[in-house]
């Protein structure tokens, strides 16, 4: 197969129009709803729904169970997509998808439940049986065309919402613990000036009961926060433990448990970077996408922003092949701390350094030697990196590589190291050079190649040489990944609109 490549601008996307605030593939996805009569509504605070809109929060969708088949279709049919959580925290009830605004460049998060779970973060354990009664009540949006809930459903649901699902136990619950009771006492601020008590309490009465339906109201309307309203948690929960999917043993271990994982995921996520899925991953497997460009280019920059754009909802591993100020492996960085050190003592160093300053100096036998060591080194560093990128990807995470190893071009980035002496064993060219074909062997799935002029490249890195810099351009254009699409990226355009474009062709591949 051969490679494919195309000069990607940001004036290709059609971006369409919309006068609504919401992105405008959530509001397509809305009006083939009320086209087809699917019996829905936004389910969470009302209050919230504009930040939601904005990519701030998720968008929860209660679908009326006849309805959930003909629901996906619709949405699956606007490009999102079904992105499972793991450890089965996801309830049976409910799906997680993602879509793209292409206007906006943020994720879109739908939850859609078929059936009113609640409980706490990491164990949804309730399931209260009033989605109908929820659905027959709820109304458009005075401004935006989505159905919400009515305010007094959404007044009572937040009581009992918070009864169930507050509780230290939980550590993710513990850490948002500030905001979300000081979101839970807007809420319900908002909600009483307009919520009138005794529509309250009919309404609670018909969900819960006529002794419990008075209780909850003094507790809305009180002047206590929701939180430390105990006696009430107790009945509520006491009442509602007919819905719980598991008793309270079994609940409580299984909430430890997903605590462990949820603690070991973090640290993976911002420590260990391991090829370990902690969260959610790409069902239809993962996939690896490479950064590569020129010094200068903004490839680093690129690769930590498109980290953060899809790590705040999947699972993204960030991989830096390079020997620079990117994050080694454990088996470079020993050498990478010594290294300056050895570069002051050296005198005869090589004739041209990594960065395209010429020494104008033969390498004597100590650099040789100690370049051996560094050659070895890196190609190890590399041969880990890229097992872990492959092994990622195939366990459903997105892998982000800042460079890519290559042996096509001696001079260019991430190339073998030993070419550049005379004399040296066979057996270690050989060793160096199968590290670099085992990068052939597992390529990335995508190329987002950077393209700058020698001029720009020379502003942004001034202490190159302005030959090394126009040979290393000419060369990323003959740069080739076999059967691999291939995106060259004008790099030359504002970060913003660089950054849309790749986000599209990501996107474009999961």
């Amino acid at each position: 197969m051969s490679q494919m490549s195309a000069i990607y601008s940001i004036e290709t996307i059609d971006r369409g129009s919309s006068q609504d605030t919401m992105p405008l593939q959530l509001v397509k996805v809305f009006r083939k709803f009320h086209r087809e009569k699917i019996s829905y509504c936004y389910w969470k605070s009302s209050r919230c729904l504009y930040a939601v809109l904005a990519g701030e929060g998720d968008v929860d969708l209660l679908i009326a169970s006849d309805d959930q088949h003909r629901a996906l279709a619709i949405l699956l049919e606007y490009d999102f997509k079904l992105f499972p959580s793991m450890a089965d925290r996801d309830h049976p009830g409910m799906l997680s998808l993602l879509g793209y605004d292409e206007l906006g460049g943020q994720l879109i998060h739908i939850h859609l439940h078929f059936c009113l779970i609640v409980g706490e973060r990491l164990l949804t354990n309730y399931y209260i049986p009033w989605e109908k009664v929820i659905l027959a009540r709820a109304n458009f949006h005075p401004t935006l065309q989505i159905k919400i809930l009515d305010p007094t459903s959404e007044a009572v649901l937040l009581v009992v919402r918070a009864c169930l699902e507050l509780g230290r136990f939980d550590p993710d619950t513990h850490r948002a613990w500030k905001a979300t009771t000081r979101k839970i006492a807007l809420d319900r601020a908002e909600l009483a000036a307009r919520v009138d008590r005794r529509e309250f309490c009919k309404l609670a009465a018909a969900l819960l009961s006529d002794d419990l339906a008075e209780a909850v109201a003094d507790a809305f309307y009180g002047e206590h926060p929701l939180e430390g309203q105990r006696q009430l948690r107790r009945r509520i929960r006491k009442h509602c433990t007919v819905f719980r999917s598991y008793n309270a043993l079994e609940a409580r271990m299984r909430s430890a448990w997903r605590a462990v994982l949820w603690i070991s995921g973090n640290v993976n996520k911002y420590l260990l970077h391991a090829p370990r899925p902690w969260s959610r991953r790409a069902p239809g497997g993962g996939r690896i996408v490479a950064v590569i460009g020129v010094d200068g280019s903004g490839k680093s920059t690129l690769a930590a922003t498109m980290r953060a754009w899809l790590g705040a909802k999947l699972d993204v591993i960030p991989i830096y092949f390079g020997t620079g100020d990117g994050r080694p492996s454990f088996v470079l960085r020993p050498f990478k701390l010594a290294l300056p050190l050895l570069m002051r003592i050296i005198k005869n160093k090589q004739r041209r350094a990594s960065h395209g300053k010429n020494s104008g100096q033969t390498p004597g036998a100590l650099f040789s030697a100690l370049l051996m060591v560094w050659a070895v080194a890196v190609a190890l560093d590399k041969r880990k990196k890229l097992t872990a990128a492959r092994r990622g990807a195939n366990r459903g995470l997105i892998v982000l590589t800042d460079r890519y190893p290559q042996d096509q071009i001696v001079h260019f980035n991430d190339r073998p190291l030993l070419p550049r002496l005379t004399i040296v064993p066979n057996w270690l060219r050989q060793f160096e050079y199968s590290i670099y074909a085992r990068a052939r062997r597992l390529p990335p799935d995508l190329v987002i190649k950077l393209i700058i002029t020698p001029e720009t490249a020379a502003k942004r890195e001034p202490q190159m040489e302005p030959a090394v810099i126009s040979g290393r351009v000419a060369a990323l254009q003959r740069l080739e990944f076999q059967g691999v699409r291939v995106v060259c990226v004008d790099a030359e355009q504002p970060l913003p609109e660089v950054i849309r474009a790749v986000k599209h062709e990501i996107w474009s591949l999961l």
